[in-house]
């Protein structure tokens, strides 16, 4: 067994979500007045003076428009740092609710963080006169979480990097590292976490323990979704959902939403059957019926981690279906929210749409899945800070999903035909085929010559196409042979 995970509670990630609901454009208002009174009561509770200026001060702040916080402050152009625009929906926020810039407040946040840092100062000091190095390291350590507490980014990493080198303990570095990776998603900082990603996987496998190792799965997963490689993201997210504890990163119902879209538009359809749509813990979040009170129960679960203990216990709990309807909300829709180190509790959520989509898809009901994807995008696509900056390629690969689901099954099928399963008109159908057509993305072609229109679809020849990559291959390796022996000959009449 791994120690305990250390350096988990800051920076709180809600936050950064409650800044982009102010600056996004698909927001409601009821939502930004939400958001903005969040930030004010987290800014005044941890003393986030740092991070407040950031927001809103009248010519640094990322919110307020010139001059917007203050009228007694002087405007000029408002400067935006390139590794911290991922914080906001728009590169030109247009909130219609500020966050109000208070100078007395922010020189009494200031003035309890400098005393805050001098306490820090002398607790080091006096632990390397009287005590050791556990008690020195401790020390550093409180200064690195305060200064993420407070939403310094540059400073709590450079904390994160002192403490880190001056400690010999693997689970504690690879706690600092991740540490380091929410400081960077908290800021929307893709090179910094991808970066530390890729630092924190190398700690790891030099002998990290199952649970760290089980995080980084869901922070690994978590970046890939940021960077839109919904492919390798879904694995790590759909292997996440039975053993999440990464509480400090997002939700479990977060998880679920992301684990969801990320393997809707990837998996390829035996993989979405058994992993998405028959998935356990998906069904038990967006299941009805009968499913999801056998999911809830265990009795469908064929986790690798179960034992005959739990086995047992689901079977007594699957017998008393009144009482797994009880605990059906609070195992799973606020799953892990007693814990002391989660920011704050889970918001309900409607997964109404999202089951529908999959259901709709799986099934193909492409009417519903058009409708269910424009909810999809509505009440998740939008709202989301990590969704919202690839909700237009999503819904575009989700529609050539779809078409080509369609499309594999038939060898001609009629435009009017395919557009009313779809729910669309014609002209839409046309020029939506049209551009995937023109991508190389599905193999047909559409004859509106004669009648309402046909398409044709052109199968393409898999022993033709092998021959054809062993033919271009081939021409490949023969050019990169000749331009070798060109060099080889040169060089030998040099040294002639």
């Amino acid at each position: 067994m791994g120690s305990d995970p250390q350096y988990a509670k800051w920076p709180l990630l809600p936050l950064a979500q409650h800044v982009f609901s102010l600056t996004n454009p698909y927001a409601t208002k009821t939502a930004q007045q939400a958001a903005a009174k969040q930030l004010q009561d987290a800014i005044s509770e941890h003393k986030m003076a740092p991070f407040y200026r950031y927001l809103a001060h009248p010519i640094d702040g990322i919110l307020n428009a010139v001059g917007e916080g203050s009228s007694d402050v002087q405007g000029k152009p408002l400067s935006r740092k390139s590794s911290l625009v991922g914080m906001i929906a728009t590169r030109s926020p247009t909130a219609s609710i500020n966050l109000p810039w208070d100078e007395a407040l922010y020189q009494s946040l200031k003035a309890d963080n400098d005393g805050e840092l001098e306490g820090f100062q002398k607790e080091e000091e006096e632990a390397v006169e009287k005590a050791g190095e556990t008690e020195i390291q401790a020390a550093r350590g409180k200064r690195a979480e305060f200064w993420a507490r407070v939403g310094d980014k540059e400073k709590a990493i450079a904390a994160y990097e002192d403490v880190f080198e001056k400690t010999g303990v693997l689970g504690t570095k690879i706690d600092l590292v991740l540490a380091i990776i929410r400081m960077g998603l908290f800021y929307g900082d893709k090179h910094l976490v991808k970066k530390h990603v890729e630092r924190a996987k190398t700690l790891v496998e030099t002998g990290g323990d199952w649970d760290r190792r089980n995080r980084l799965k869901a922070y690994e997963g978590l970046y890939l979704l940021t960077a839109r490689s919904y492919n390798l993201a879904a694995p790590l997210l759909l292997d996440s959902l039975s053993t999440f504890t990464s509480y400090e990163l997002c939700t479990y119902s977060n998880l679920v939403i992301y684990a969801v879209l990320a393997g809707s538009v990837s998996l390829k359809r035996v993989d979405f059957k058994s992993k998405v749509v028959d998935a356990p813990e998906i069904k038990a979040i967006l299941g009805d019926g009968e499913d999801k009170l056998l999911a809830l129960s265990g009795a469908i679960s064929a986790g690798p981690g179960v034992d005959a203990d739990m086995q047992d216990a689901a079977t007594s709990t699957a017998a008393t279906p009144s009482a797994a309807k009880v605990t059906a909300v609070v195992n799973l829709t606020t799953l892990g929210t007693s814990s002391a180190d989660q920011p704050e509790a889970e918001m309900a959520v409607d997964f109404g749409p999202l089951a529908q989509l999959v259901s709709s898809l799986y099934n193909g009901r492409y009417k519903l899945f058009f409708q269910a994807l424009a909810l999809v995008e509505e009440q998740f696509m939008t709202q989301d800070r990590y969704l919202h900056e690839h909700k237009g390629w999503f819904i575009r690969e989700m529609r050539l999903r779809a078409y080509q689901q369609l499309l594999q099954s038939y060898r001609v099928v009629g435009l009017d035909s395919m557009a009313n399963d779809f729910g669309v008109t014609v002209d839409f159908l046309d020029r939506d085929l049209a551009k995937f057509i023109a991508a190389g993305r599905i193999p047909c072609t559409i004859d509106r010559v004669a009648g309402h229109g046909v398409i044709e679809t052109n199968r393409p020849d898999d022993k033709n196409k092998q021959y054809q990559d062993v033919v271009r291959q081939g021409d490949q390796l023969i050019t990169k042979l000749q331009k070798y022996g060109q060099a080889v000959r040169l060089r030998g009449s040099e040294r002639a």
